[in-house]
């Protein structure tokens, strides 16, 4: 049986070989597959925790009518008796199955090209189950978001593509379990973009958005176009509304922060303060999320239905700002104690009882310029995660398929927007990358800091630097950067100190005029103001310049004498040293 898997493998990884020497459209094929499966298996995760969940609760009745069953008071047990079947597992296998195995997929991604262990499908599907089955307050979206990112690894491991390809069938598999999951394959692709490459590479867009096609179109075969919310018919009372929304967004940026420091000190109680044997811990989170779902059971499981009623407008009010906090110690006690999930629903969650809360008050006071708090209630769901996780595109993308309404993108935009940008005034990091921080990651714009702070400019600039006299004539401009790879010039005067830059795009305005050829020189055509680097800089400090002007070369100065140029960098040089130096990384571990 061993020989013929090997042989299905070696026989695969020669076919996959032949077809991407010959057609780059075998990636797409490729991400396809990724996509279907990844359909497959978001459809099949909920089945799963569908039936854990009616298991579960036999004797108590669902979470939402415990109270009206004679065995209301055995309802603490059942997340107790979760979080003991969830134990072991997130002991022995922690990367596998703790938290939200998010921020481990952009690890990979950044620094381990894009390889995760295949075992990660099946453990993770087990614990979350479990977690979310039991009542535990997680949602399902983070764990089949890691199930599809190990499915598009593993195939990309199958046939053992480049560790480029690697990262992008990674990409296809996250963009997959998110598209499947919401019914949104726009939020799907962004969200792997915007989140886990940190990349918004055009070279992965296409199998990315194939992928998510693929499994959104997977998923509504077999489940049906339904949406994942029942959202309320959105219309714009009032121009005046957009103050209100700006105001949600502050508000719902404040309770991201609160969340966001909930779930470090609840992980930092239990990992560190509780003195229990971690097996036991998720039993005890557990126990304590049964108490409070004594007097709230809407805090158990993933909450999609509780959502749907504030949506509705069928929830008073005072519930809900109670539901916010509640909800937030619930599932800071599930996942701080080695439950398994994520925190998309939360999060959801929490934002749609904030806007909820927010639309009663407002409609309340001024009813004639705004509309119900059912829509509050969709805008401050995307805000609360946008602004948890840095991610206000993949929200607005996401609030926008499930509505199917132009009118709402204003409000989601602003809101969503002003929510990430008081996280961010408070911390550049997002929960995601936090978590990787505190073990000694520091991840920006996909890529590990630490690793771009050990690269000066100085070790991979090109010393080897094409100047142009600043008095050269145009017809020989010409006969000199035909003639050279580069793309950028600098210009420089008698002396050799630059006086600017000049480029294919400055010297395409004048390619086409024939009568300038003879009149006109170098000075005529250069960019003056001139973004430079500096040899003792680091590529850390370095990338960022590049996005300024959205430039691919940049020249490189000596720091006492900023009009000397001794190389050139070019922003693909910097991302081929990163990668060289993750790969001895990788191979010293």
């Amino acid at each position: 049986m061993i020989r013929i898997l090997q042989e299905i493998k070696c026989r695969l990884t020669g076919l996959y070989w032949e077809f991407s020497k010959r057609d780059y459209s075998f990636m797409l094929i490729l991400a396809g597959i990724i996509g279907f499966l990844c359909g497959l298996t978001s459809v099949g995760f909920k089945v799963v925790i569908h039936a854990f969940t009616k298991f579960a609760f036999q004797f108590t009745g669902h979470p939402l009518e415990v109270a009206h069953h004679t065995m209301w008071f055995l309802l603490p047990l059942v997340p107790m008796i979760g979080g003991l079947l969830v134990g072991p597992l997130s002991y022995y296998f922690p990367t596998e199955t703790k938290s939200s195995g998010v921020p481990w997929i952009i690890r990979s991604a950044a620094l381990e090209g894009g390889i995760i262990r295949p075992r990660t499908i099946g453990f993770r599907s087990l614990a979350a189950a479990l977690t979310i089955g039991s009542g535990g307050s997680a949602g399902r979206e983070a764990p089949i978001v890691q199930i599809g990112a190990s499915i598009g690894s593993l195939i990309g491991q199958i046939l053992r593509v480049s560790s480029e390809r690697m990262r992008v069938f990674l990409g296809c598999g996250v963009a997959a379990g998110i598209a499947a999951t919401f019914n949104a394959p726009i939020a799907g692709v962004i969200f792997s973009l915007e989140v886990i490459l940190g990349d918004f590479d055009l070279r992965s867009f296409t199998p990315i958005i194939f992928a998510s096609v693929i499994a959104t179109a997977t998923a509504r075969g077999i489940e049906g176009d339904f949406p994942a919310f029942i959202v309320p018919a959105y219309e714009s009372v009032s121009h005046w509304e957009i103050g209100f929304y700006m105001i949600l967004g502050l508000i719902c940026g404040l309770v991201a922060r609160l969340f966001f420091l909930m779930e470090f000190s609840f992980q930092d109680f239990f990992e560190q303060k509780l003195k229990l044997h971690p097996m036991l811990k998720p039993a005890l989170g557990g126990l304590l999320v049964g108490f409070i779902a004594l007097g709230f059971p809407q805090i158990m499981g993933n909450g999609y239905e509780t959502m749907n009623q504030v949506l509705s407008n069928r929830m008073i009010w005072h519930v809900a700002f109670l539901l916010v906090f509640l909800k937030m110690v619930a599932t800071c006690l599930t996942l701080g104690s080695g439950g398994s999930g994520g925190l998309f629903a939360p999060s959801m969650f929490v934002g749609s009882m904030v806007g909820g809360t927010f639309g009663v008050a407002v409609h309340t006071l001024f009813p004639e310029i705004t509309a119900s708090p059912g829509a509050y209630a969709l805008v401050g769901m995307g805000s609360v995660f946008a602004a948890l996780m840095h991610a206000p595109l993949t929200n607005i993308f996401m609030l926008f398929e499930m509505t199917g309404n132009y009118m709402i993108i204003l409000p989601i935009m602003i809101s969503c927007i002003f929510a990430t940008l008081v996280n961010i005034k408070f911390s550049p990091y997002s929960l995601y990358t936090e978590h990787l921080r505190r073990k000694g990651i520091e991840i920006v714009r996909g890529r590990e800091v630490s690793i771009m702070n050990s690269i000066r400019v100085a070790d991979v600039m090109n010393r080897d630097v094409t100047f142009i006299p600043e008095n050269l004539p145009f017809r020989k401009i010409l006969d000199l950067v035909t003639s050279s790879r580069s793309m950028y010039f600098p210009v420089v005067d008698e002396q050799n100190r630059m006086t600017g830059i000049l480029s294919f795009q400055n010297i395409r305005e004048v390619l086409f005029e024939e009568h300038l050829t003879d009149l006109v020189v170098a000075k005529d055509l250069i960019t003056e103001n001139v973004i430079t680097l500096y040899p003792q800089e680091t590529l850390n400090q370095a990338l960022p310049k590049y996005f300024i002007k959205d430039v691919e070369q940049l020249p490189v100065v000596l720091k006492e004498n900023e009009r000397k140029v001794i190389g050139m960098l070019d922003r693909k040089e910097v991302m081929e040293a990163y990668k060289r130096e993750v790969l001895k990384t990788e191979i010293k571990e």
